[in-house]
């Protein structure tokens, strides 16, 4: 399926134009449309398919840009991947301006991350440790998160993040989709899906060759 066939914003066509992308991958095609109608999704998919466009399109155009409160909460386990989803949904969000999107994580300055937050953004990508600590700070308000996403699901639970994610995604009394993303569906990948997940879509992925 070709993006030019896609339902979504103007911005969105543009911005995935720019970013040279033609073709949707076999994720993106089997995730978006399914996301952007609200529904969850767990989706066996390995690093390398476009997993973050599948996610990161429907977030962002399930966002209200006049309400400067975050919208949507993306869950990573490690800083680089959390750092490398918050650059590809700028590149996303390249021609929707009011969308601000934040991205916290360990190993680095709390202030300048508080300071981020505090200015206001709809999007957080977040490591689930740090995204604690700044609750705990009162830095971010999670009522208004609607979308929620954990991308290498499997990793990040099996890193010892089970607790703190089901603390997370417990905060958010007002979500109405949590979607994951994983290599492989672990137990605890499983055990998420059966506590939080409503009617999920379940989408199968092989690793591109």
């Amino acid at each position: 399926m070709l993006y030019s066939e896609l339902q979504c914003s103007e911005a969105i066509h543009k911005a995935v134009e720019r970013m040279g992308f033609a073709e949707m991958t076999e994720v993106q095609e089997k995730t978006i449309p399914v996301m952007l109608a609200g529904r969850d999704v767990i989706a066996k998919a390995p690093t390398g398919t476009g997993k973050t466009c599948a996610f990161g399109i429907p977030v962002a155009e399930h966002i209200d840009p006049a309400l400067k409160a975050p919208q949507a909460v993306i869950l990573a386990p490690t800083r680089e991947l959390a750092q490398q989803i918050a650059q590809d949904l700028q590149n996303l969000a390249q021609f929707l301006p009011d969308i601000k999107i934040v991205c916290v994580y360990g190993g680095a300055g709390m202030d300048k991350q508080q300071r981020q937050l505090k200015a206001g953004c709809q999007i957080v990508v977040a490591t689930p440790g740090r995204l604690m600590d700044h609750y705990r700070h009162h830095a971010i308000d999670v009522s208004d998160v609607k979308t929620v996403v954990l991308d290498e699901a499997d990793e990040m639970l099996n890193m010892g993040f089970y607790k703190d994610v089901k603390y997370i995604i417990d905060l958010m009394k007002h979500r109405e989709s949590l979607s994951m993303f994983s290599a492989t569906i672990s137990r605890e990948v499983l055990d998420i899906g059966w506590l939080y997940q409503h009617n999920a879509a379940e989408v199968s992925v092989q690793p591109v060759e």
